[in-house]
């Protein structure tokens, strides 16, 4: 074993010993309440740059509601699905699924139950073109992303189009439309997204090949198209980043600084390029979730400032 996966392999080590939860903490695990919360705060910034801000009181929060349980709905159907992938996998055969202290059934009744509520939610006390796209970004995600990361690579960009629904949803909320705006967040996020889940794939590439996942860093071992299309993604994300500012969605504090944020994310992906390493993958993981949060807060103080 290489030097640089000894690491990974301690880190999935632990987290194989680690004891799987029980009762509602393990319907909770289920819904993947972390990544719930970066949906909602897409979600929200949809919200703000469509309705020129976030102080709509009841609108906000069914926008938020909804989305949520839809979200967590999709991703307990997510585990159903893939219960005997993550069986497999080290890092996740302590999932409540895989073992066995939540039954298929009623995961599968819950996560059916939950994208109904959130359907319903926003389509009724929101809007209903926001209860559509909500409806669709569960669809896709559960139906077309989820069978297709056992078959393809292409699993990636195109379980970024559900992956970037959020903040579109969250402006159809606001406004009951979707304008070019909607879409530029959409794009922004789009892009963010490959070489966020091109690192995770590099990082755990030895178990998703045991799970059967057909992440690029597992069908191309070499990596050459995993830097190519993360580079090319981080590079377009910085013009990409800067549109809201020449659209007139944001003033000059976001795009200072955005600029600094995605020149900082390019380069943790040129040195992910060069050094080929886990170490520098987890850089580039790390630095995309912190981009996230930074433009979310930029988007947020430059509107107060406006």
């Amino acid at each position: 074993m290489s030097s640089q996966t000894m690491p990974m392999a301690r880190t999935l080590k632990r987290k194989a010993k680690t004891c799987p939860k029980t009762g509602l903490a393990a319907y909770l695990e289920l819904t993947k309440p972390g990544i719930v919360r970066l949906v909602l705060v897409t979600t929200a910034i949809g919200f703000a740059l469509g309705g020129s801000g976030l102080w709509r009181g009841w609108l906000l929060l069914f926008t938020l509601l909804g989305t949520g349980l839809a979200s967590a709905g999709a991703f307990v159907l997510n585990h159903y699905m893939e219960r005997d992938v993550d069986a497999r996998m080290t890092r996740t055969r302590n999932r409540p699924l895989p073992a066995g202290t939540v039954p298929p059934m009623a995961a599968l009744a819950l996560g059916t139950l939950l994208v109904a509520a959130g359907t319903a939610v926003l389509g009724w006390l929101a809007s209903p073109l926001a209860g559509a796209l909500v409806l669709l970004t569960a669809v896709l995600y559960v139906f077309v992303y989820t069978p297709m990361k056992r078959h393809t690579w292409w699993n990636t960009p195109v379980g970024a189009i559900p992956g970037a629904m959020p903040p579109m949803i969250g402006w159809a909320a606001a406004t009951g439309r979707i304008d070019a705006g909607a879409w530029v967040l959409f794009l922004i996020l789009f892009l963010w997204q490959h070489p966020h889940f091109y690192a995770l794939a590099w990082m755990y590439r030895e178990d998703y090949a045991r799970g059967g996942i057909k992440m690029l860093p597992v069908t191309e071992p070499d990596g050459k198209s995993t830097f190519r299309q993360s580079l090319a993604c981080a590079i377009l994300l910085v013009p990409m980043s800067l549109w809201p500012t020449f659209v007139g969605m944001s003033g000059w504090f976001y795009f200072v600084g955005v600029s600094v944020c995605s020149l900082v994310f390019l380069y943790m992906c040129v040195r992910w390029r060069i050094e080929k390493s886990l170490r520098a993958a987890r850089r580039v993981f790390l630095t995309s979730i912190v981009y996230w949060m930074a433009l979310f807060v930029l988007i947020m103080v430059d509107a107060w400032i406006a």
